[in-house]
């Protein structure tokens, strides 16, 4: 299988090119020289690269930016989105979309199933599901696949913040009234990879199993990097409210996904902790930016 990932040089493209299998060819062109927003990109690239199937993994996700910039948000992450399904459809190409848990409005004390109303908080989560209706309209048979607090070992994440932050503080303070579920990108990666070998379609959702606020997903970090050697001890986290640090967008109290769907397709995700560790054991003591 030839695979055509956007996004190259981002965490999900790396993960994807990492974990394909020995039958599988990974083509992931740099963001510079595939630019989801221009409008022949994805006609070039299919022709010239024949793919079975593109993965979009190329996304507008500065979320407080967006709220300044939402024309160029809705550029990149609604409009784009919907080309690329229609050059895939063309092309008789197999058409994977990453989308987000912004979608909803985290009103909800329950996980959110794939067949929810929507009701996007902010520009980011507006333009994330403008995505989302332009593909299936261009491409009924294209996969979107909604994830959710994705992080890696390598990039700018809030895995790589953290350690930052703690290596540099006495403490660090995290809002505990956002509650969602971390997603190691290498998950979401080898769940692409296997939704790949089934008839998939329509909207799925994925991420690692458990819940965590991101106080939780903070602690965990700096006991498990303390642990190995990435921190010289454990930093303290200081649980705050989101009152208490507030940014330009608002963000979904409760966005926890139902990936039940996908369950039965492909399997049962690991614990956001066990894919934590796993992360923090491919980094390097004293690499911590």
């Amino acid at each position: 299988m030839r695979l055509l990932v956007t996004g190259g040089g981002g965490q999900l493209a790396q993960a994807l090119a990492a974990l394909a299998g020995s039958g599988t060819t990974v083509i992931a062109p740099p963001r510079a020289a595939f630019d989801i927003a221009a409008p022949e990109a994805a006609e070039r690239w299919l022709a010239e690269t024949r793919p079975d199937a593109l993965v979009n993994a190329a996304a507008y996700t500065a979320v407080d930016r967006a709220e300044s910039e939402p024309e160029r948000a809705m550029e990149v992450n609604g409009e784009a989105p919907g080309r690329l399904a229609e050059a895939a459809r063309r092309h008789g190409v197999r058409f994977v979309h990453v989308s987000t848990d912004f979608v909803f409005d985290g009103c909800q004390s329950h996980p959110y199933p794939p067949e929810a109303e929507t009701a996007p908080l902010g520009a980011y989560g507006r333009s994330k599901r403008a995505g989302e209706v332009a593909v299936l309209a261009a491409d009924p048979h294209a996969l979107i696949l909604r994830t959710a607090w994705v992080y890696a070992a390598e990039g700018r994440n809030f895995l790589r913040t953290m350690l930052r932050l703690m290596a540099e503080r006495d403490e660090v303070r995290v809002v505990s009234d956002q509650v969602g579920t971390p997603t190691h990108a290498a998950s979401l990666a080898r769940a692409i990879l296997a939704l790949l070998a089934t008839p998939a379609r329509g909207i799925l959702h994925w991420t690692d199993a458990g819940v965590a606020s991101w106080y939780d997903f903070a602690v965990a970090i700096s006991e498990e990097a303390a642990s190995r050697g990435l921190l010289p001890g454990a930093t303290p986290v200081i649980p705050i409210r989101t009152a208490d640090y507030p940014t330009p967008a608002r963000r979904p109290g409760w966005s926890v996904l139902d990936c039940t769907a996908t369950h039965a397709l492909v399997g049962l995700p690991r614990h956001w902790r066990a894919e934590l560790r796993d992360a923090l054991d491919s980094i390097a003591p004293g690499s911590r930016a």
